[in-house]
């Protein structure tokens, strides 16, 4: 999954010089204060957020994760047959050691030919949902002239690979959650929309999705009217804010409404969300996923 993280990496880092804003990833994790060891754990945090400190110390990020008071986690870290350098098994046996349940886990360098062994190693660490991050087998592209996210070959051609990777996951025992940026929930030069026609041709007892509700604010749509669209197919969402200049942000700090997106749970068919923050502009991403987990309660997220 290194693989993958740099290409995301990349976008997201020019996204961040467009907004005209720092990151802080590399900081210090002291600088989070824990919630005490009585609280009552809930929701979940994409791993994705603390890459930088994952990558040099992962146990004692995983510790404060926990600490923080969430109760699961999405990785991004396969490699190499590994996650965070941790076999399989490892990487179970710790998160139960810490009190985190491994729920999803982002394979974005997944295609047709290694789809079997990561499926197999996802399903070994525990995880319930493997997730396909970006178009998949070379098809995800970033234009650093306009600065935009999109997708090379047809909406139909990626379709296609999703769902073929989708039924390898079925046939190990695993689900299967595509997770969206702005430029699926935008008609391309076809008028095809590719969120649109990736739900329209599959099987939702294969494939079904993960809607990031920073980006599909971000493409001008509603998860509201995409929930009553498609009812049932948001299993996961993943959690930021959007603040004034339209940079990833904390969640309960920004724009989104995210007291009616709560209310339409059931429509949707979420059965679990994560926090998520690409990037951090004001704070570490320690103090962001804090910050976000206090909101959440507020809100009424459990």
């Amino acid at each position: 999954m290194f693989r993958s993280i740099s290409f995301l990496l990349g976008f997201v880092l020019l996204f961040g010089l467009i907004s005209c804003g720092g990151t802080r990833e590399g900081a210090d994790s002291s600088s989070a204060t824990a919630v005490p060891e009585s609280a009552n754990a809930f929701g979940g945090l994409a791993l994705y957020t603390l890459r930088d400190t994952m990558s040099q110390d992962p146990k004692a990020v995983l510790q404060e994760v926990a600490d923080l008071g969430y109760a699961y986690i999405e990785a991004a870290g396969y490699s190499d047959g590994k996650f965070y350098g941790m076999t399989p098994t490892e990487f179970k046996n710790y998160l139960a050691e810490v009190g985190l349940k491994p729920m999803s886990s982002h394979h974005g360098d997944v295609t047709r030919e290694n789809a079997d062994e990561m499926i197999a190693a996802a399903k070994e660490a525990g995880f319930q949902y493997f997730v396909i991050p970006v178009p998949p087998e070379g098809r995800f592209k970033f234009d650093p002239a306009t600065r935009t996210l999109g997708m090379s070959g047809t909406v139909a051609e990626a379709s296609d690979i999703i769902n073929e990777i989708a039924a390898k996951a079925a046939a190990q025992g695993m689900q299967t959650l595509y997770h969206n940026h702005d430029f699926e929930f935008v008609a391309n030069n076809e008028g095809i929309i590719p969120i649109d026609y990736f739900i329209e041709h599959s099987n939702p007892e294969h494939l079904n999705f993960q809607m990031d509700l920073y980006w599909v604010t971000k493409a001008g749509a509603d998860p509201v009217d995409y929930f009553n669209k498609y009812p049932g197919r948001f299993k996961a969402w993943h959690v930021k804010d959007i603040d004034d200049q339209g940079r990833f942000a904390p969640v309960g700090t920004g724009s989104i409404d995210f007291d009616r997106i709560l209310a339409a749970k059931d429509q949707s068919g979420m059965e679990f969300y994560l926090v998520e923050q690409d990037m951090t502009f004001d704070e570490t991403p320690l103090e962001a996923i804090e910050i976000s987990h206090a909101a959440l309660e507020e809100i009424g997220f459990e």
